[in-house]
């Protein structure tokens, strides 16, 4: 017998053509190897989740808890009204104890236990739509890390509508099997409070103020929620109230069905595989969105597969042709198929008047400018960028602009250099709108701060934290765009500020020194003082707008006043036009000299016209607004002579909203109407895509200074 088998049976070794193989050592590693639960993994790595630092730690539970009130609140509709309270338990220990109500609808007895003591369990995961969370982590991930720290459970009271008594109960985290540990269970009386829910844990953790602070968190949160009313208790006992500036609750999102552009490899494979379709053609209207009939049989076409087969049938060399005709790279004479744009339903903005309610709220300054761009798509993902600036009084002038980086309505606390907002803001040269930057790069100095929100189906961070946002060339080309319309309509205003100053102070001088020269020259000539209304007018030689914008406490209305003065030789003729916020449902009214609507959100008055040292006054009332809506009116002329305070109409700009206006009234063509419910799932005949937003549909330029 070979010595070399012997002697391998003798250390429990067996002979193989490549000679001895150590099967204890083998299967020993085998042995050693078992699946690790998902809580398990996070709390060996907890910085994955923001709890990597005692600062951090704390600004992630309260961000977690306070994100889910407003979640639950929006779809429950209800006005949020939330309490955060830090309270130190042990500062040697640096042990504190947060505590967060909010008046939601609550969570039902049975499901307490899944949403707060296992992780990945959510309702977000799985619906293509925009929402604060979505993996299902971030509070089960606060009640692991105040286990983790402290060995105590998280106490969590809850009360619906339909029941008497609130749930009063601990909850702990078996993180071997990622299943909630329940103690302490019993009913309690909430007196009169209908529904709500209120979780109390301690964790190690430090407060601190600043910039990168729960203070800061929660103001960031207000200005992009101004729905919203949150009173935070500091560990001092300092009570800090935003209390909400609207009674409108964010517009309703609705799930939608992923589209063929986002779509990958593996992902295709599991929906043909799980379909229960009998056609191809009625399985891709039925799957995706943005297909059409004439694009399901093109789909097929260019994918050579028959549109009567069974998505179930597919080989994977089908699958991969199909994959290729989603991404453009099979094409239909030369051209690939036509697809339409995912419907935006699914996203919620926060819209221009709400973010200027929220940034004057917690920022005092006279001018504010916000846009919203139309929705996008990045990779089949609907998104849609929304910017906002405020400049002026009150904020330091040789610091950089505060950034107020926002995702779906939530703070971006940290990480801001490495993120994708703030690099859309370096990539403006804001010299040339205002504002001081060396070198034209980096983030810009002056007394500004800068607001950048995306809204998103798929928001893409650079980690679990959700702290940044990483690289994305579509979305970064529409923020960069956002951020130039915006410049755009910040030097406008300081250029008409600038004009108007200088107008003012001349003509203060005017009216000073020549009426006292005519006086002294009168009574040293013992002649009578004589009329310099012809004079003042050569002298100054401008034609003049003026513009008040005020609050009327009494009407509940706006008020708008625009007076033009001619201090010409010559009589003019203008036709003046403003800006007004039409589509955000106000309403024009005590209009004095009647006009015209010239395009969505432009109003015109062609006047008469005005002699030589005459003036005339233009007058309206905007209803429907609620006090700090409209502050501010961009006035536009036509006409030969400049008008100080007014900006030329750029006729181009004017046209272009006209064409969006035209393209979002257009009837969908013949082959993209939606599919009846009732329809058969095999009549090819009758299209099912969803229909989709035009490019334009939402689009506000900065023909009026941000606001259009």
């Amino acid at each position: 017998m070979d010595c070399c088998y012997l002697l391998a049976q003798s250390h429990g070794r067996r002979r193989t053509r490549g000679g001895c193989v150590d099967v204890s050592i083998a299967e020993k590693m085998a042995a050693n190897q078992k699946q690790v639960a998902i809580s398990e993994f996070f709390e060996k790595n907890k910085h994955f989740l923001g709890f990597d630092t005692l600062n951090r730690a704390l600004i992630t539970a309260v961000k977690e808890a306070v994100d889910n009130a407003l979640d639950a609140c929006e779809e429950a509709r209800i006005l949020p009204d939330i309490i955060v309270k830090i309270s130190k338990i042990d500062n040697k220990k640096d042990i504190l104890q947060v505590e967060i109500e909010d008046n939601g609808p609550g969570i039902p007895r049975a499901s307490i236990a899944k949403v707060f003591g296992q992780l990945l369990f959510g309702s977000r995961f799985h619906a293509i739509r925009q929402s604060r969370g979505q993996q299902g982590i971030g509070i089960t991930g606060v009640v692991m890390y105040s286990q983790l720290t402290t060995g105590d459970p998280t106490h969590v009271e809850s009360k619906i509508a339909k029941e008497a008594t609130a749930v009063s109960v601990d909850i702990g985290l078996d993180t071997r099997k990622n299943k909630a540990i329940k103690s302490n269970q019993d009913r309690i009386d909430w007196g009169e409070k209908v529904h709500g829910l209120r979780i109390r844990t301690t964790m190690k953790a430090k407060y601190q103020r600043g910039r990168q602070s729960v203070w800061q968190y929660l103001r960031m949160t207000s200005i992009v929620n101004p729905h919203a009313d949150i009173m935070f208790i500091d560990p001092d006992g300092e009570k800090h109230h935003w209390q909400r500036v609207t009674e409108r609750l964010p517009g309703r999102v609705e799930a939608i069905k992923p589209h063929p552009k986002g779509i990958e490899l593996g992902q295709l494979q599991r929906l043909c595989s799980e379909s229960t379709e009998s056609r191809m053609t009625t399985f891709l209207r039925r799957t995706f969105s943005g297909v059409s009939q004439r694009a399901a049989k093109e789909l097929c076409e260019v994918s050579e597969l028959e549109e009567k087969l069974k998505p179930k049938s597919l080989s994977a060399q089908q699958v991969r042709a199909l994959l290729e005709a989603f991404q453009g790279e099979r094409q239909l004479k030369g051209k690939s198929v036509k697809l339409l744009n995912p419907p935006t339903s699914c996203l919620s903005p926060i819209e221009e008047l709400l973010i200027k309610k929220g940034l004057s709220k917690t920022i005092d300054s006279k001018f504010v400018t916000t846009m919203t761009r139309a929705p996008s798509v990045a990779q089949g993902n609907p998104f849609q960028v929304e910017v906002g600036l405020i400049f002026g009084e009150g904020m330091t002038a040789d610091k950089p602009v505060e950034i107020l980086r926002f995702a779906n309505r939530v703070p971006l606390m940290y990480q801001q250099g490495g993120c994708l907002l703030t690099k859309a803001i370096e990539s403006v040269d804001w010299r040339q709108y205002g504002l001081d930057q060396a070198g034209g790069r980096g983030v810009p100095k002056g007394p500004a701060a800068i607001l950048v929100h995306l809204a998103s189906t798929n928001v893409q961070f650079t980690s679990e934290a959700k702290e940044a946002l990483s690289d994305n060339e579509t979305v970064m080309e529409e923020a960069r765009k956002a951020m130039l319309e915006m410049g755009r309509g910040l030097r406008k205003h300081l250029e008409k500020q600038k004009k108007m100053g200088k107008t003012k102070e001349k003509f203060e001088l005017i009216n000073d020194i020549i009426p006292a020269i005519a006086e002294k020259s009168a009574s040293l000539l013992e002649l009578p003082v004589p009329d310099l209304a012809a004079s003042i007018t050569k002298i100054m030689s401008a034609v003049i707008a003026e513009t008040t914008t005020t609050w009327n406490k009494a009407t509940k209305q706006t008020d708008v006043h625009i007076t033009l003065y001619n201090y010409t030789s010559r009589a003019r003729s203008y036709t003046m036009l403003v800006n007004w916020p039409e589509r955000q449902g106000a309403s024009m009214v005590n209009n004095n000299l009647g006009g015209r609507k010239e395009a969505m959100g432009v109003w015109a008055w062609k006047l008469e016209t005005l002699q030589p040292g005459v003036q005339t006054v233009i007058s309206y009332s905007l209803a429907n607004l609620e006090k700090g809506d409209w502050n501010e009116t961009d006035v536009f002329y036509r006409g030969s002579q400049e008008v100080i305070g007014a900006t030329k109409m750029d006729e181009k700009l004017l046209d272009e909203i006209r064409r969006q206006e035209e393209a979002l009234n257009a009837p969908l063509p013949e082959d993209d109407i939606p599919l009846d419910e009732n329809e058969s799932s095999d009549d090819d005949g009758v299209d099912e895509s969803e229909t989709s937003a035009s490019p334009g549909e939402t689009m506000q330029t900065t023909l009026f200074g941000g606001d259009y």
